[in-house]
């Protein structure tokens, strides 16, 4: 596991780009696996302004989300569909044959799970995952529980995670109570993970997940795991 410090949350964005610039200028098919939230939208930002000063492009590469919530379309404002259009894909030179989301609008969602996971499969799984950190340790929509799915899933959301998200909608009752999200596998699987962490509100679930023991109580935790671990973070930790 390394960890970086960023100053702040806007300097965090900044070195989240370089540091993705960077896999892209080695390797420019990359398959990528992309989060959403509140956090990476800086690094989305600086990405465009590399792919637009041309210094990188996305012309080669694969793009896999992590999760959509069920029953939103594509065309839902609060979709994470909607979101990655307004903030990535229709701002890079990002093919939209190269693109791939969870379906949550689906009549039959076990089935959209499979081919999911058979789409991440046929490009020889994700090369580089990027990730957020929600307030319980989810990652991805990978919620604590008893036990951790390994493939793409259909999950019941908490109440803790409902509560996070109603900010983005009119009131906790229009809020999703399902999603669509990659399995702990399809993550842990990833040859690479840059994990994003942002604000002093995050800071006690940060320290159980990089210093706590590995427990589905805090799906975060399986990350100390993988054996290449990047965590960039403004908050500043001390590592046991």
């Amino acid at each position: 596991m390394e960890i970086i410090y960023a100053q702040d949350n806007l300097n965090l964005g900044q070195m989240a780009a370089r540091w993705v610039a960077r896999e892209i200028l080695v390797c420019p098919n990359l398959v990528l696996g992309l989060p959403t939230g509140s956090t990476p939208i800086g690094m989305y930002h600086y990405l465009t302004r590399l792919v637009q000063e041309g210094i990188i492009s996305f012309a080669q590469a694969r793009t896999f989300n992590l999760d959509e919530y069920v029953g939103l379309t594509a065309d839902h404002p609060q979709s994470y569909a909607f979101f990655m259009r307004e903030h990535f894909w229709s701002k890079v030179d990002l093919p939209n044959v190269n693109v791939n989301i969870p379906r949550g609008d689906v009549s039959n969602l076990a089935v959209e799970c499979l081919r999911y996971d058979d789409a991440i499969q046929k490009v020889g799984g994700i090369d580089v995952q990027i990730l957020g950190l929600g307030p319980n340790g989810h990652i991805g929509f990978n919620e604590p529980s008893h036990n951790m799915e390994v493939h793409t899933h259909v999950v019941d959301l908490t109440a803790a995670t409902i509560q996070a998200n109603t900010r983005f909608f009119p009131d906790s009752d229009a809020v999703p109570r399902q999603a669509v999200t990659m399995g702990v596998g399809n993550i842990m699987q990833a040859r690479k993970i840059l994990l994003l962490v942002s604000g002093e509100s995050k800071r006690d679930i940060l320290a159980k997940t990089i210093n706590g023991p590995v427990s589905t109580e805090v799906p975060s935790s399986i990350l100390q795991l993988h054996a290449d671990l990047t965590v960039l973070t403004d908050i500043k930790l001390r590592v046991h």
